[in-house]
């Protein structure tokens, strides 16, 4: 155990600590010798921005900072020494941190500049008790209490503060999680919320900071106008109809003025404002001590203000002094200034009004006191319609016949509609600020522990005192005195002055002042968070309010700040902007609740807060008990504000937020994705639910870009945004060597996908080769139900080049790879032609030529092109052409695609279909050999029609018969030679001898290898599979010259050709040719789609 101790005096290192810490920061070994007795003073920063928060230097400095002398840190924490206290309070502040302070908060010398850290009564709980304690005490809350009664009155207030207190739990979670960062409630919030609730309940707290402040100014101006200086009123009303249209103008007019005052003095500097918070915070506390002394002096010495009543009718002594008809003077009677205004001359047998005739004026005690027993008669509700007359219950009165209202007689009348709901979104208001504590979250000693302490002892403090003065006011004031909005019974008096103590003017002028500082504070805290939404990048239109005067001060944000402010004032009454506010509260304070509930539940490894009253119940009651809030204040004010809300974060979505902040909300989807993944995994889709879930395999080229972007292009118009996109690509080499190539790589891909708008996945695979690298990619890209059914690739257009990286070879095998793992295979040829997504078709058509049935994949893939702008959605048309069919399927299936939704609402058109005759069946065959994708039984059937066309396509495809017929016209034929034809369908299952010989073959060796080998007779046909492989090779590059003559005439002038691909030959000893047979039939095309079906049907008839 040390037996010697070292005292330290903290002001000696004031100056120079910094300097001797960088010094000491350089020795690499411990001090020695005299630098023992000075203590370490940390690297410089701020608490809240070291990892740790254990840190034994920065213990040290903040203990030390502000203190004189002490031996332990335990006697320093218990006896703080007073001139300690009078320095923090002399720099009392209550002005939200700024942004510039938040991104320098590394810089050691600024934070030497700044004030002493503050603790948790300085720098928390008086600025939420000064935030707290406002406008609506002072104007409203004995106006509530008149109008709903002490019980709902305490219903109100209790809801009002339970709600806030619940917020408060859930953000002391948040202040316990971890280091607190400097930047204030919306750094907290938004870091737990997520880029996209962030920046929406941002939005919404910058909304409702502006519009408190316009609220604060029309209460200011209201006090100056209806209690300080009547008679400063520029629009003066002719009569009582007009007194509120000019009390609003001259609100207007007044709000206008003190807000582009308030303006400048903010643009000018914040230290003004600064040096005021103490004289603002002084006025709340003196104004609430001087109510309490008020009512304690009501139990012995109740005051003397008399209220004037016709009956049980409250009158106003604006106009009028004594309270009376007649009064004694030297002559006897005569009667008074009150008989004047309610007959029609001075004289006793004047006409007089009717109730006033048969009623008598009575005085009574305004404020009778707590002892009076009042309380039972305030204890009720008294709601009342717009322009009723503020009547004492249970005072006698002569009723009167139905009377028309006169206009200047002087009765009290209710302004507005009272109701429950309308005064829960007036009161609401009263119980904001609680986040005023953790605005300063960098200038706090220790933020973890100061903000959950300061703002909870702080809720608890005002609720104290709003539910007390609820109790109170009912205890000791008159109904029609409290409900009597504007202290018109009072000789327009402001009615909780006249219970204050000693003066009604403490209360007066301690809320003008304490109005007109929340104003100010206000238009100073709302543009520094609307300075930090900007700069965090998260909503691009905001960016340019990020920027503002080289020291920081956010300049276009204060202007825009006073714009909205003055929409507030415009409204020009204070019950009309409350409740619009509340909104905007209730919406921030719902989703800081929804944040914490979202992440206990989720298990969040990093959600760990130590605030031991915390539990997620607290979180889930308080979000229900806003969102209850919002609807009971104003169901339509809640709808709009959760729409401003929702389109702010589909907004920040759309345009791709690119923050990272470990939310739970990205949990909450992360869970949500695993769920619908294990549901997914169950099984394959049924044929209704199909579509393409496309792996696109894209080539790069030497800067790892991408060689074909346009790929991209048409992957997006294929899925509108629909359905599982991966784009793939694979790098050749190993990882080690190529992680670096392969990060880029991935970035450009997903650039690209950002300029295309692909939405989707990307995966890049790096192997030593292309060949496995793809084949891995086509095996495993994908997680669980949701991998790709269907792979997209470019037709490689220099396949004949030896040198090429994405050679012929590993096209085929990719190819044979798609087709082992049933999936549908699309190849895109001439893709630097398609379309980018901004251009159109123009109206041209779609051509699908159908070469053998794939299960459907070619009439699905043009509707889907359809949908998209640049397919001509609405526009052109899908013209289907048949080269062969089966068991009737051209009668059918024009007529069954009708009446499904592909067909039908697609725009198909069935313009001409091609028959096949038995006679040229050995040439389907091979086509057939080809595709063995195809015919699944062989052609049983034939079509025969009119002969008209039938020559013109007979002699270009070199049949024996081809007849051409229109759906509706062809008629049905058994085939006859069913049995005879199978045989030759059997044969061609026999698999040919290997090519020996590599063929590159021209349209001009092709003629002539043809007339070489002409055979005449049709016997040719049926020993086409007993040729020799040249032979072979010419009866096969002969068909698909022939089919492209046959496409060419009809597509030519086509947007898009949809082909069936023929798969490639069983013996690798033929790739060659089989890339000369693709390269052949697609000669002369522009845009060529090449599809291949992955064997399952992908469109039903049936709905």
């Amino acid at each position: 155990m040390p037996t010697n101790f070292t005292v330290v005096p903290v002001e000696a290192r004031a100056d120079g600590g910094g300097d001797d810490a960088a010094e000491r920061t350089e020795a690499p070994g411990p001090p020695e010798g005299p630098e023992l007795d000075s203590p370490s003073p940390g690297d410089g920063n701020p608490r809240e921005n070291i990892p740790f928060v254990n840190s034994v230097e920065v213990e040290k400095e903040v203990f030390f900072e502000g203190k004189n002398m002490a031996l332990f840190e335990e006697e320093m924490d218990s006896n703080p020494m007073v001139s300690s206290l009078l320095n923090k309070l002399a720099n009392y502040t209550n002005l939200s941190q700024g942004v510039v302070e938040h991104e320098e908060a590394e810089d050691s010398r600024r934070r030497e500049a700044q004030t002493p850290r503050m603790g948790t009564f300085i720098g928390v709980y008086l600025p939420c008790l000064q935030n707290i304690l406002g406008v609506i005490l002072f104007l409203r809350l004995t106006w509530i209490v008149g109008a709903a009664g002490v019980l709902e009155s305490f219903l109100i207030v209790a809801m009002c503060c339970s709600c806030t207190l619940l917020t408060a739990i859930s953000m002391s979670a948040i202040a316990t999680n971890g280091v607190v960062p400097a930047g204030g409630s919306y750094y907290m919030i938004s870091r737990a919320l997520g880029p996209e609730f962030g920046g929406a309940v941002g939005l919404c707290f910058y909304l409702g900071t502006t519009f408190a402040g316009a609220m604060y100014i029309l209460g200011t101006i209201e006090i100056f106008l209806t209690y300080i200086s009547p008679s400063a009123a520029i629009f003066q009303a002719e009569g009582a109809a007009g007194e509120a249209a000019a009390m609003l103008n001259n609100m207007r007019v007044y709000g206008t003025c003190t807000l582009a005052l308030m303006a400048v003095v903010v643009f000018v500097g914040v230290k003004y404002v600064n040096k005021l918070a103490l004289v603002f915070l002084a006025c709340v506390v003196l104004s609430i001590l001087a109510i309490y002394a008020g009512v304690i002096k009501t139990a012995f010495d109740p005051p003397d203000i008399p209220v004037c009543l016709l009956g049980n009718r409250t009158l106003s002594r604006r106009s009028f002094d004594v309270c009376a008809k007649l009064h004694a003077d030297s002559n006897g009677s005569a009667t008074t200034t009150l008989w004047g205004l309610f007959c029609n001359g001075s004289q006793p047998s004047a006409t007089c009004d009717e109730y006033f005739a048969q009623n008598n004026v009575t005085e009574i005690q305004g404020i009778p006191g707590v002892a009076s027993g009042v309380f039972l008669e305030n204890l009720w509700s008294a709601y009342a319609h717009k322009g009723s007359y503020v009547e004492k219950q249970g005072m006698p009165t002569a009723s009167v016949l139905e009377e028309s209202r006169a206009s200047g007689l002087p009765y009290v009348l209710t302004d507005i509609t009272t109701y429950f709901t309308l005064l829960v979104g007036i009161y609401f208001p009263s119980v904001t600020g609680i986040m005023a504590g953790s605005n300063r979250s960098g200038d706090l000693k220790d933020a973890q522990k100061s903000i959950p302490t300061g703002t909870i002892l702080a809720i608890v403090t005002t609720s104290f005192i709003y539910l007390s003065c609820v109790v109170l006011f009912g205890a000791c004031i008159e109904g029609v005195v409290l409900r009597d909005k504007f202290g018109e019974a009072l000789q327009g008096n402001l009615v909780i002055g006249m219970l204050a103590w000693p003066s009604p003017w403490v209360i007066v002028i301690g809320s003008f002042f304490s109005t007109c500082g929340a104003g100010l504070q206000s238009l100073t805290g709302a543009p520094r968070l609307l300075q930090a939404i900007a700069r965090d990048g998260i909503i691009p239109f905001l960016q340019v309010f990020g920027h503002g005067k080289a020291n920081g001060e956010p300049t276009w944000a204060l202007l825009l700040t006073a714009l909205i402010c003055e929409m507030g004032v415009l409204i020009a009454s204070l019950d009309s902007v409350a409740p619009i506010l509340s909104m905007f509260f209730l919406m921030c304070y719902l989703f800081v609740n929804l944040a914490c509930a979202v992440q206990t539940l989720l298990r969040t490894p990093n959600w760990r807060p130590r605030f031991k009253y915390y539990h997620w119940t607290l979180s889930f009651l308080g979000m229900s008990l806003c969102l209850a809030l919002m609807f009971i204040c104003s169901w339509y004010y809640a709808l709009i504000a959760m729409l401003i809300a929702g389109c702010i974060y589909k907004y920040i979505e759309f345009r791709g937020a690119e923050k990272e902040w470990g939310d739970g909300i990205r949990g909450l989807s992360l869970n949500a994705a695993r769920y619908a993944l294990l549901r997914v995994e169950h099984g394959p889709p049924h044929t209704k639910n199909w579509r393409p879930q496309v792996l696109v395999l894209l080539n790069l080229d030497a800067e790892q870009r991408v060689k074909h972007p346009r790929l991209l292009s048409f992957t997006s118009q294929l899925k509108a945004g629909k359905g599982l996109t991966i784009v793939g690509s694979v790098l050749e080499g190993t990882y080690l060597d190529k992680h670096l190539e392969a990060q880029q790589a991935e970035e450009n891909i997903r650039s690209l996908m950002g300029a295309e708008k692909t939405k989707g996945f990307c995966q890049l695979v790096v192997s030593s080769n292309l060949r496995d690298g793809t084949s891995h990619l086509v095996q495993s890209a994908g997680l669980g139900g949701m991998k790709h059914n269907t792979v997209l690739m470019a037709w490689p257009a220099s396949w004949k080049q030896v040198d090429n990286p994405f050679s012929w070879r590993n096209f085929i095998d990719t190819v044979r790879d798609t087709t082992a793992a049933q999936q549908a295979l699309l190849v895109a040829k001439n893709v630097d032609l398609f379309p980018q997504n901004q251009e159109r078709f123009g109206g041209g058509s779609i051509d699908v030529w159908w070469i053998v049935h794939d299960g459907g994949m070619l009439m699905l893939l043009p509707f889907l092109l359809r949908q998209h702008k640049v397919g001509g959605r609405g526009g052109g048309s899908i013209d289907v052409w048949w080269i062969v069919h089966d068991g009737g399927t051209l009668m059918l299936l024009p007529f069954l695609l009708r009446q499904h939704k592909v067909g039908g609402r697609g725009g198909a058109r069935y313009r001409q279909c091609f028959g096949i005759s038995p006679e040229s069946q050995p040439l389907v065959m091979a086509m057939k050999h080809l595709l063995p994708g195809g015919l699944a039984q062989g052609p049983r059937s034939v079509a025969h029609g009119p002969l008209g066309s039938a020559a013109s396509l007979a002699s270009p495809l070199h049949l024996p018969m081809v007849i051409s017929a229109s759906p509706h016209q062809a008629q049905l034929i058994h085939d006859r030679n069913t049995a005879s034809h199978s045989a030759v369908a059997a044969r061609t299952r026999a698999p040919s001898s290997p090519d020996k010989v590599q063929m590159t073959w021209t349209r001009e060796k092709l003629i002539a290898e043809k007339y070489k080998n002409k055979d005449t007779s049709m016997s040719g046909f049926k020993d086409l599979f007993s040729l020799k492989p040249d032979q072979s090779n010419v009866r096969r590059m002969h068909t698909a010259v022939k089919l492209n003559e046959v496409v060419l005439s009809k597509s030519q002038d086509a947007q898009l050709v949809l082909l069936n691909m023929p798969g490639p030959p069983r013996s690798r000893q033929g790739d060659e040719n089989y890339m000369e047979f693709l390269e052949v039939l697609t000669e002369g095309l522009n845009r060529v789609l090449l599809v291949r079906g992955g064997g399952r049907e992908v469109i039903t008839i049936y709905s």
